[in-house]
């Protein structure tokens, strides 16, 4: 890399730059040890997300059944409110796991911080921000993070972004039936995922279904991360394997759609996601992201071909709804693709963006076809995580930050426009 620094141009130090750029290899599994856990109800894993407008949902595991409350307030070590919820568990062969608490707070003051306690045990003390209720807003988003050397990389750069909300586009843990790499996982994300509130949708590390042995797919994360799909009754999805939700005071909608459910024109997910775009007033909600798991476009060698079966399903629903970015996982590495529908690019089509760099322990996908298409505008195979924030009702920054020998690097970096905007490509009148 050094001599690279001493080409005469700033042009030229780009364009070597990539081209010569070494990747790193693999970082071997981390193991997170439990907390302090004397009498078996230290609160572990805990983690938060969205729910409706004004709620959040606190999730933690406990190795014994204890109370599922949560106390919370604006000042550390006074906590004026509680809520109360319930508890599960689950087993899978063997394995049993702990006591998996689920508690939804508020209502709550938007761009705030509250300090919260979990259960019984006053041990350990949280925090977390609110959401803004208006524009700007800062999302980061990574996929496929698993938990090596580079996922503690890319949770550290994380960590410094100063994001809002995170969306994950699936294969959160890797824990590939292993259950107590689950467990691991939460401990990993904890010190983020208790902080702000993560966003997730699953991948295919996620599904853990046997034929025969073990029939029933996606049971650890339907039981460890449970997603707002009920949390109205008007746009509620069903399942906890696809759902959306505002921020932002309703400006930005999120669509988490499954890759790994019916999508076919006749089944629950389609016709759910026609009835959520439907009622949409773009003119209320000038932005609207799209997250999946196996990228509908792609020019990596790895995984051709496994989301077109949705693309062809879905993708005029999106098109016709001017969802304005698509972020995908899946493939390990970052691809930005020009806006493109059914194939070509098309002004009124959605940026579509391969994010699945997290820090999976398989490794990075370096074979990418060639030529370049002409629709795909920046990739590279390297760990890394994006940052995208919506400035306003017409424009948002979206970079993409490599973890260039453990240093958060912009790599790319484009200005979107919303699609709403457009006056040329506004959704047609309902």
């Amino acid at each position: 890399m050094a001599w690279c620094r001493l080409l005469p141009t700033l042009l030229a130090l780009t364009v070597a730059c990539v081209v010569a750029y070494d990747r790193p290899p693999p970082r071997a599994t981390l193991t997170i040890p439990l907390a302090d856990d004397a009498d078996g109800l230290t609160p572990q894993q805990v983690h938060i997300s969205l729910v409706g407008s004004n709620k959040m949902r606190v999730a933690w595991i406990t190795k014994k059944d204890g109370e599922s409350v949560v106390n919370y307030g604006t000042t550390a070590g006074e906590y004026t409110d509680s809520a109360v919820g319930s508890a599960s568990s689950y087993t899978y062969f063997l394995y049993r796991s702990g006591h998996i608490h689920d508690v939804v707070i508020g209502p709550l003051k938007p761009d705030t911080v509250y300090y919260y306690r979990c259960g019984s045990n006053s041990t350990r003390e949280f925090s977390f921000k609110t959401p803004s209720s208006s524009l700007p807003i800062k999302f980061a988003i990574v996929g496929d993070l698993g938990q090596t050397g580079w996922t503690k990389s890319t949770l550290q750069h994380l960590a410094a972004s100063e994001y809002d909300v995170l969306l994950l586009p699936g294969d959160l843990s890797y824990a590939d039936y292993l259950q107590p790499l689950w467990d691991s996982f939460g401990r990993l994300v904890e010190p983020l995922a208790s902080a702000r509130p993560w966003m997730v949708i699953h991948g295919n590390h996620e599904i853990e279904k046997i034929p025969l042995l073990y029939p029933r797919p996606f049971v650890a994360y339907n039981a460890r991360w449970r997603m707002p799909y009920d949390a109205d009754p008007v746009t509620a999805s069903g399942s906890n394997l696809y759902y959306s939700f505002d921020v932002a005071g309703g400006a930005i909608h999120v669509l988490m759609l499954g890759s790994y459910t019916d999508f076919g024109p006749d089944s629950a997910q389609h016709k759910w996601l026609a009835a959520d775009l439907a009622r949409l007033d773009r003119a209320r909600t000038p932005w609207l992201v799209a997250l999946i798991h196996a990228p509908w476009y792609n020019s990596n060698e790895a995984h051709q071909g496994e989301g077109e079966e949705m693309r062809k399903a879905m993708e005029a629903l999106l098109y016709g709804a001017r969802v304005d970015a698509v972020f995908a996982g899946h493939v390990h590495a970052y691809e930005r693709f020009t806006r493109v529908h059914d194939g070509k690019a098309d002004a009124c089509g959605p940026v579509h963006i391969t994010i699945g760099d997290g820090g999976n322990r398989e490794g990075l996908a370096k074979k990418f076809q060639k030529p370049q298409p002409a629709i795909s505008e920046f990739r590279e195979a390297s760990f890394g995580h994006g940052r995208l924030e919506v400035t306003n009702g017409t424009h948002a920054l979206w970079a993409w930050h490599r973890n260039d020998d453990d240093e958060a690097v912009v790599a790319d970096q484009v200005w979107l426009t919303s699609l709403a905007s457009n006056p040329a490509c506004s959704p047609k009148p309902k």
